[in-house]
């Protein structure tokens, strides 16, 4: 069994290695330069909810708070059961940790080895590509193809080539916000070489409203070699809190479950019970969420800005020149964007906010965009 001082000790040594992984490693708002920033600062940068937890968290963690004397333990088996209920999963399906990050750890712990690689795509999310390094683990990156989509027949054959390995796919895929094709997906399930793995990560399907977009859940209850995390930080506004899980087969379950705590903040459990209970909250805020994004692309359409069309609470833009100068006289107008994904540096990451964010993004970005 994993103590806390061992797991504490490995993340400590794995992000020692790097200085990656940490949550702060990639915490947008941290890279932004504090100093000199206008103090009615819109952040755009960090794919954050501006709604925040639905009311009936914030409410569920105002009563809890008095019992947080306790560490609650013996009733952490009704959470998870509720949680893999929520999903049509069983308790041993799921893998509770902090936001999604500590599920990928635990899948990069289990399935990856120095013979044995990480495979994705880049650009995606990097922290399992810099996790994966740090702990001295073979690393496979494919450029995504010209219309933004993994190769999935080339990941399969990248796997095959190595004699198994953990395939990662960001799906939506940060920092593009677009969506792998469905059947693209089922292939790859149904043509998983021995000995690998695929790892969905579905922090950002929420937003999704392209028939397209298919959950790796439904080849979770399958009985496949299939990995979700998914993560209480974007839809449901619940960043700060760090809640989230990983899906699989129970045999995959055991592997990753001597990596992980599988223990969160017994506050984060009332606030994650709340927001499940109410079966409207994902549909009114992706509508909500919809709106906006849609007058957003309207505008850069108008405009004639090239973009990625967006599935996700953010959008990719390209700016016609370096985004590290272009974020930079942002900021210092008054709004935080993404930072560089490379190889596509010309290429802006921008959050979707509150429409009155948005207002102001558009202002000044648009007034940035005319000074090339």
């Amino acid at each position: 069994m994993l103590t806390r001082r061992a797991f504490a000790g490995r993340l400590g040594i794995a992000a020692g290695a790097a200085g990656l992984f940490t949550e702060m490693t990639f915490a947008q708002r941290a890279a932004v330069d504090s100093k000199n920033l206008p103090k009615d600062m819109v952040w755009l940068n960090a794919n954050e909810n501006p709604a925040g937890p639905p009311p009936a968290a914030i409410k569920a963690m105002t009563e809890t708070l008095a019992t947080t004397g306790r560490y609650h333990y013996q009733e952490f088996g009704d959470f998870y059961s509720a949680l893999a209920a929520s999903e049509d999963l069983t308790r041993d399906q799921i893998l509770v940790g902090s936001g999604s990050s500590e599920s990928l750890h635990a899948a990069i712990e289990a399935f990856t080895s120095p013979t044995r690689p990480l495979i994705t795509v880049m650009p995606t999310y990097e922290a399992p590509v810099e996790l994966a390094k740090a702990s001295g683990r073979t690393v496979i990156t494919l450029p995504l193809k010209d219309d933004y989509q993994p190769d999935v027949k080339k990941l399969a054959a990248e796997a095959e080539k190595a004699g198994g390995g953990l395939i990662y796919i960001c799906n939506p895929n940060n920092p593009t916000a677009n969506v792998a094709p469905k059947a693209d997906v089922a292939w790859l399930v149904a043509n998983l070489p021995a000995n690998t793995i695929v790892l969905f990560d579905e922090a950002y399907i929420h937003f999704a409203e392209t028939p397209e977009m298919e959950s790796g859940l439904s080849y979770v209850r399958q009985g496949k070699d299939v990995v979700v995390t998914r993560t209480f930080s974007k839809i449901y506004g619940m960043a700060g809190l760090r809640a989230g899980y990983a899906a699989a087969k129970p045999e995959l379950i055991r592997q990753m479950a001597p990596f992980r705590n599988n223990v969160i903040s017994w506050v984060a459990v009332q606030a994650v019970l709340a927001a499940i209970a109410d079966k409207n909250l994902v549909a009114q805020r992706k509508a909500a969420y919809t709106k906006t994004r849609g007058e957003l692309c309207a505008w850069m359409t108008k405009k004639g800005l090239k973009f990625i069309e967006p599935q996700t609470n953010f959008v990719m833009i390209d700016v016609g020149r370096d985004v590290r100068g272009f974020g930079k006289e942002m900021a210092q107008a008054g709004v935080a964007v993404g930072r560089p994904f490379p190889p596509f540096d010309q290429m802006l990451r921008v959050t979707i906010g509150t429409d009155q964010e948005m207002a102001k993004f558009r202002e000044v970005f648009w007034t940035v965009y005319q000074k090339a």
